[in-house]
């Protein structure tokens, strides 16, 4: 999934993987860390740390490679407005624009290989994808708070 940038994936206009590519993440090289939802959830979140990781985001990847404890995380350097979409991404997604205080602003359940975008609404700086039904199961909402790890403030 791709971000502002890049496609759910983010920002949709500035993506330069093809529709219907097959190009994914090696999600087992990636850095992870402990994303927690204060009083609701933790994930293992792989680190969308680089352009190419950020435009590859979830793509192609499947129900059992992104189980029900992990997700990813995309970072940016300042709150923004953010605007992912789903090219190439093959499963629903949950996702969460969170503030650089940790507030969940928004979220969205995200259907797969769509190309519209799912826009953060209000200036964000982080964003959250898990399996869709997460934060339905969960009760995960706007307003949330989100504990984000120091380092990814760098």
């Amino acid at each position: 999934m791709l971000a502002m940038i890049f496609g759910a994936t983010l920002s949709f206009p500035a993506c330069d993987i093809p529709r219907g590519s097959t190009q994914k993440n090696n999600l087992s090289a990636m850095r992870t860390t402990p994303i927690t939802i204060t009083g609701k959830a933790t994930y293992t979140a792989w680190i969308a740390d680089s352009a190419e990781k950020e435009q590859l985001g979830l793509m192609n990847v499947t129900e059992a490679e992104l189980t029900t404890d992990k997700g990813m995380i995309f970072i940016f350097p300042y709150d923004r407005q953010l605007n992912f979409w789903m090219r190439n991404t093959i499963i629903p997604l949950d996702i969460a624009y969170i503030r650089s205080d940790g507030t969940i602003v928004k979220t969205y359940t995200m259907q797969p290989l769509q190309e519209f975008g799912y826009n953060s609404i209000e200036p964000a700086r982080f964003a959250l994808e898990v399996r869709s039904g997460q934060f339905a199961a969960k009760g995960i909402k706007e307003g949330d708070h989100v504990e984000i790890p120091a380092d990814l403030f760098n």
